[in-house]
């Protein structure tokens, strides 16, 4: 039986894993999801990126890590800042930030607006704002589940976006290198800046494989939940 720890993304909670949580439970593995800083049950305890990956880490066994884009990134810093707690990675739609810094100031100034965005008119419209971007056009809505995402505060969502953005995170290109763990990178085959992001990230990991489920969308793994589990589960039997 293997350990998955299961880091959801931006606006998400720990629950948002429902679907894919049982597919993986039916086959067997242990499974954990916690919430991550900023939001959920840790609304209140929001962190910056190495911050978070350190609460995450903090009493967890060597397990195989998988990240979903917010989630991915912190599960880069896992990887690199607590390398014991890490057996294997699972990126979804995953960045390792920005190369340059005017690339990150148009970001943080993007995010920042995003903060007082959600400040001023409340997570419920916000999340509706949220997700009707372009990103998320084929995640249908019952998938999307905006009940889970609920469980979030204004505040925390806005300090999530301060702190553990894109735009606030180190750019982490230069040190893939040092992820030695067998890494599987997860894209939608319509998903095309992450598509593109998987790949070139691949290039640059010791020991990397690139997976597309067609015809899905930046939150492949909850359009597609079963062939999600399917492609994860290979991987961990291969390696």
């Amino acid at each position: 039986m293997d350990r998955l720890v299961l880091v959801h993304g931006f606006t998400q909670t720990g629950a948002s894993w429902r679907p894919v949580r049982t597919l993986f439970e039916s086959a067997g593995h242990d499974v954990d999801t916690p919430d991550a800083p900023g939001h959920g049950d840790r609304a209140a305890e929001p962190a910056d990126l190495w911050r978070g990956a350190e609460v995450l880490a903090a009493g967890r066994a060597r397990s195989t890590w998988v990240g979903y884009s917010m989630g991915g990134r912190l599960a880069l810093h896992i990887a690199l800042a607590h390398p014991p707690c890490v057996e294997r990675l699972v990126l979804v739609g995953t960045s390792p930030g920005l190369a340059g810094e005017p690339e990150r100031a148009a970001r943080r100034a993007a995010d920042e607006a995003l903060a007082g965005r959600v400040l001023e008119i409340g997570v419920a419209p916000f999340l509706d704002e949220w997700l009707a971007q372009p990103l998320f056009a084929s995640l249908p809505p019952e998938a999307a589940d905006k009940d889970a995402r609920l469980a979030n505060t204004a505040d925390g969502l806005a300090a999530s976006l301060r702190l553990a953005s894109t735009g606030a995170q180190d750019s982490l290109w230069d040190r893939l290198g040092e992820i030695t763990v067998p890494t599987l990178l997860v894209v939608g085959g319509n998903d095309g800046k992450f598509r593109d992001l998987a790949f070139a990230m691949a290039q640059r990991l010791p020991q990397a494989a690139v997976v597309e489920l067609g015809g899905c969308g930046h939150a492949c793994h909850l359009e597609a939940p079963e062939r999600f589990a399917d492609a994860v589960i290979d991987f961990i039997e291969d390696n």
